[in-house]
């Protein structure tokens, strides 16, 4: 389980102080599935990295029993320099996993032939995002994140990804951010709507979305409380 216990997140730029979340309470249960819908800018990405661990709250705690993945689809973790392969051996031995294994998953699912061998430097934005959903479902975890990355490559890529999302979330939780109504309900059965530093959640993906579309028809739309300190 991941546990968020009165945790805020807040950021000092230029001055101003910039509260993204105030006090959020929820719980991440194994096997759950949770589809987050949010503005531009409410805060979506950052309330994935912290459910990640990549970034800690400003106050509260979160708590975590589960092993959860980086965001599915990250490219830029990736040592540009080196090769697909030599990225792929490095976070085979992170995770303490057998990296021939795992660099053949990733060989079978990226599909980039000989450019495995190339330097990173030398992809195509497309490759990237081979090479990165491929390396990021090479490891089991136990929640997998997921931040707007199932529409990349071709149709028959796109139709692999799926394939394998659907088949990780049947086995492990699975946390979504999504702009596309149809995708957030394809993948989740429960729902959330990030708004005004407030998470929300419904029983439904398809409820927090209606939610989320009629809070959109509000304007001005809060995503966060900028302070001005000076």
């Amino acid at each position: 389980m991941i546990t968020f216990t009165d945790v805020s997140k807040t950021y000092r730029t230029l001055g101003l102080v910039n509260r993204v979340f105030d006090r959020l309470n929820f719980a991440i249960k194994p096997r759950d599935s949770l589809g987050i819908c949010g503005a531009n800018g409410a805060g979506k990405s950052t309330l994935l990295r912290l459910i990640a661990g990549i970034e800690h709250p400003t106050a509260g705690t979160v708590t975590r029993n589960m092993r959860t993945s980086w965001p599915i689809g990250l490219a830029n973790c990736f040592q540009t320099l080196t090769s697909g392969a030599d990225n792929v051996r490095f976070i085979a031995r992170i995770y303490g996993k057998d990296e021939k294994d795992v660099l053949a998953y990733v060989e079978d699912f990226a599909q980039l032939g000989v450019f495995m061998d190339q330097p990173v430097v030398n992809y195509s934005s497309g490759m990237i995002s081979r090479l990165a959903f491929g390396v990021s479902l090479a490891i089991e975890f136990d929640c997998y994140i997921v931040d707007e990355v199932t529409s990349v490559g071709d149709a028959r890529f796109r139709r692999r990804c799926e394939e394998e999302l659907l088949s990780r979330r049947d086995r492990a939780a699975l946390i979504m951010t999504s702009h596309d109504p149809g995708t957030l309900e394809r993948y989740c059965t429960r729902g959330a709507v990030l708004y005004g530093g407030a998470l929300t959640m419904y029983d439904t993906a398809t409820e927090a979305n209606e939610v989320h579309h009629a809070l959109q028809m509000r304007l001005p739309s809060p995503v966060s409380e900028k302070i001005d300190v000076n």
